[in-house]
């Protein structure tokens, strides 16, 4: 009965909407659609019993007792329940858990009034009730309180909540219920610790949104407590219960205890992520699951060639069509743990063989067109329609030149020759032409990958050049490319060595067009990976992501617009420490610069990265 209501009353309210009469002067407001003002207290009498005094002097006396209002007030906490559910793994503190709810005095609540009493000057003293477990339905557990509220204790300004448990708990949503204008949400998404952890209890304020000027006056001291708590003070070592917000650099990425070629110059370890950027336990789960899945991609194809030739890589160019036709037979999987419960999702049991075999998703494109990525008008079209349409950029000087030494690494000027531009547009236009009327771009790696080439060929079964790649508008709107140029500088004995390869009828020559249209994808695709999506997406914003939290409070309405888009990066970006970015990891093993795969990526931040050009147009108007 108390959990079909209790079920009933949330999905009708509280994970759905509101109705809140705004207040007469604007607020900003999330794109939830729940802000309104402080949570307004309605005015409802319900009168309280009269009481009789007596005078010191004996004499019976009647004290005229005015009849206060008040409001009856339910407050439903919604909290994520854990994997497995509540008692999934027994244990003392699950136990003791347990055996609060069963008591009552799971989650204590207070009620914090927005406005400063008027008589005293002074914070009006909460409102204090313990919560309830009313129910579950899926994976939530809801737990309720009642309060009285009086009328003079005015809007509501935030709640604290104290966790009684000996485990931490997510808490999703607080829902007020007894308002004329309907259920009050204040949306949480928070990781409470336990009371026995750290006595501090966790303010959670209501959905409107104040500039620091305009913050109510029984609000401004826990809104600079609350920010001073995310700051820290910068002393100790963090736990992982702390909502600190600070600057390091990044110290986890080598492992040299491991082996001596996995140093790098930072070392390995389990980075800190403040609580509040951490996964609730079911979306880590999900998460993992689709990390894992990622990861068996990634890694079918070394355990492809390493069947063949763990030093050759793919032998010949029909060894990955056979990743799309034939798959890859898998080694015996484990039945039991982690992998055991995701992988057998992932393949396809084949009877008679007795073993298991993976196939690749073949490319829609490849499904229409076979031969699809030998071509020209795919190469070209994927500069802008591929995964990484962020690095081709208009042509405004000719001839191409690098901002390279010269001593060190050649000639600075490009050798893609204006007679071999020409040759390939004849019958469109000029040279000249082409560039006024902005129909030449290219694709740029020759200065970010040249400085790496000596050292990356180093490496074990790899290679590196830099490379330049001239693209040409054509009337029908597409691109072809015109020419490509690889250059290797002086290594030892080697002199330095560049050539440019161009579209050819003739059989040797269509091939080395071919292999240079593959180095190119090569270096796209490793441009893509490092800088575009890792520096770029992720990385770069991180110090955004601390400086928010320290220096807006949750109340803030650049907060409330931001912090959507922030969430769960610093922990998406702490996971890729310990699995791609890492020494020896998924990134270093599959893409050219090897080792140097961070370093490259540090270089160019130097070079490339500057905030201003980082979002649209203005990225798009520079290139």
């Amino acid at each position: 009965m108390m959990l079909s209501k209790t079920h009933n009353f949330l999905k009708s309210h509280c994970l759905t909407t509101q109705t809140i009469p705004p207040k007469l002067h604007n607020h900003f407001r999330s794109g939830d659609g729940n802000v309104s003002s402080s949570i307004p207290i309605p005015r409802r009498s319900k009168p309280r019993n009269l009481r009789l005094r007596r005078a010191s002097t004996g004499v019976k006396a009647s004290v005229l007792a005015q009849v206060e209002k008040s409001t009856s007030v339910k407050v439903v906490i919604t909290v994520l329940e854990t994997v497995g559910g509540p008692l999934s793994h027994l244990g003392i503190s699950q136990g003791l858990d347990g055996l609060t709810d069963l008591l009552g005095r799971t989650l204590q609540v207070e009620l914090v009034a927005a406005e400063l009493d008027e008589k005293t000057g002074e914070e009006k003293a909460t409102l204090q009730s313990f919560a309830r477990k009313s129910g579950e339905h899926e994976n939530e557990i809801y737990y309720e309180s009642n309060f009285e509220i009086p009328d003079d204790f005015g809007e509501i300004g935030a709640v604290k909540l104290e966790n009684e448990h000996r485990q931490e708990m997510f808490v999703k949503n607080i829902a007020l219920d007894g308002f004329p204008s309907g259920i009050i949400n204040i949306h949480c998404d928070s990781w409470i610790h336990s009371q026995f952890e750290s006595p501090e209890k966790r303010v959670f304020f209501s959905n409107t949104s104040y500039l620091p000027s305009e913050t109510p006056s029984g609000l401004r001291r826990l809104r600079e407590k609350d920010l001073v708590a995310q700051r820290g003070d910068g002393e100790g070592e963090r736990k992982n219960s702390d909502r600190i917000y600070d600057y390091d650099v990044y110290n986890d990425l080598g492992d040299p205890d491991a082996d001596p070629e996995l140093a790098r110059p930072t070392r390995a370890d389990d980075p800190y992520v403040p609580r509040d950027e951490a996964f609730s336990q079911v979306k880590q789960a999900t998460f993992q699951a689709k990390t894992v899945y990622s990861v068996v991609h990634a890694l079918i194809p070394s355990l492809r060639t390493y069947a063949t030739d763990p030093d050759q890589g793919f032998p010949f160019f029909s060894a990955i069509d056979s990743l799309f036709n034939e798959g890859v037979h898998l080694p015996d999987i484990p039945t039991t743990g982690f992998l055991g419960n995701i992988i057998p999702r992932l393949v396809r049991s084949i009877s008679e063989a007795g073993n298991s075999v993976l196939r690749f998703e073949t490319p829609e494109f490849v499904d229409r067109d076979r031969l699809a990525w030998f071509r020209d008008a795919e190469f070209a079209r994927q500069t802008l329609a591929g995964i990484n349409p962020c690095a081709i950029q208009l042509v405004t000087e000719w001839p191409l030149k690098s901002n390279l030494d010269p001593e060190v690494y050649g000639p600075t000027e490009s050798e893609i020759s204006k007679d071999m531009v020409e040759k390939e547009i004849r019958g469109f236009c000029t040279l000249e032409d082409a560039i006024k009327d902005k129909k030449l771009f290219v694709l740029d790696y020759h200065d970010l990958l040249l400085p790496y080439v000596e050292r990356v060929r180093e490496l074990k079964g790899t290679t590196l050049y830099g490379s330049r790649t001239l693209f040409f508008l054509m009337p029908s709107g597409t691109l072809r490319p015109l020419a490509i140029e690889l250059t290797r500088p002086k290594i030892g004995d080697k002199p330095h060595w560049n050539r440019v390869f161009l579209p050819s009828w003739e059989p040797t020559g269509i091939w080395l067009w071919r292999l240079a249209k593959s180095h190119v994808l090569a270096h796209d695709s490793g441009y893509h990976q490092l800088i575009s999506h890792w520096l770029r997406t992720h990385c770069c914003v991180e110090p955004y992501i601390i400086a928010t939290h320290r220096q807006l409070s949750a109340m803030h309405p650049i907060y409330r617009l931001l912090h959507p888009h922030l969430r769960y990066t610093m922990e998406i970006n702490a996971l890729a420490r310990q699995a791609l970015i890492n020494a020896n990891g998924i990134i270093e093993s599959a893409f050219s610069p090897g080792k140097y795969s961070i370093e490259l990526s540090s270089v160019a931040y130097d070079l490339l990265w500057q905030f201003d050009l980082q979002a649209l147009p203005a990225d798009l108007i520079n290139r």
